[in-house]
């Protein structure tokens, strides 16, 4: 658990994976993107984006949600070329992600086959999202990224391209502890216990 610091003066990297579907144990990561939040500012200029090589051909079912065919990843470079870019981004660093299940999963996955252990805490901004927004959700639901953004009223960047996607779920973070904060400090260590536990 990181330091008990006001998340204003934290830094954050948030990540978004786009992969050829949802199970870790079958799919591949295609591209990702990550961007950090220092400050209560998203630092677009430290901004990361890159392809990845997978294995096998990349599926019709998920070229629909982010356009990445098998062609465009012909010469990328490989996983371990990704992990190690995010690891050095990381470094100790708290992760934010948008239903974090699916990078967490990915992403240790990606580090074991680095032969690197991934135990970043992660902020989740779809279980923050529950806390400020009303909505009414079945079991095992959860709000989108667009809906989320759209609710506050804020841009959504390039839908489903993996940098777009970080620096919208960046922009959603910075807005949701910002509302979170209201009339209080608020620290890292909470959003994380928040994060872990939807009310």
């Amino acid at each position: 658990m990181p330091a008990d610091v006001d998340w204003r003066t934290d830094t954050f990297v948030v990540i978004d994976l786009e992969t050829t579907g949802l199970d870790p144990r079958h799919d591949h990561i295609v591209s990702y993107g990550a961007v950090p939040v220092r400050g209560g500012r998203v630092r677009t200029s430290e901004s990361v984006y890159g392809l990845v090589n997978v294995p096998h051909d990349v599926p019709g079912t998920s070229v629909k949600f982010h356009g990445i065919r098998t062609q465009d990843l012909e010469g990328a470079p490989p996983l371990h070329d990704c992990v190690a870019t995010l690891d050095e981004l990381i470094g100790d660093h708290p992760v934010v992600a948008h239903c974090a299940w699916v990078e967490r999963s990915f992403l240790r996955k990606a580090f074991r086959h680095s032969y690197l252990p991934f135990t970043s805490s992660i902020v989740d901004t779809a279980v923050l999202a529950q806390h400020v927004l009303d909505v009414e959700l079945e079991r095992g639901q959860s709000i989108s990224l667009e809906y989320a953004t759209t609710a506050l009223g804020l841009p959504v960047h390039s839908p489903h391209h993996a940098l777009g996607d970080a620096v919208t779920t960046a922009s959603l973070f910075i807005a949701l502890a910002s509302r979170l904060e209201r009339g209080h400090t608020l620290t890292t260590a909470t959003l994380l216990e928040m994060s872990a536990a939807p009310s």
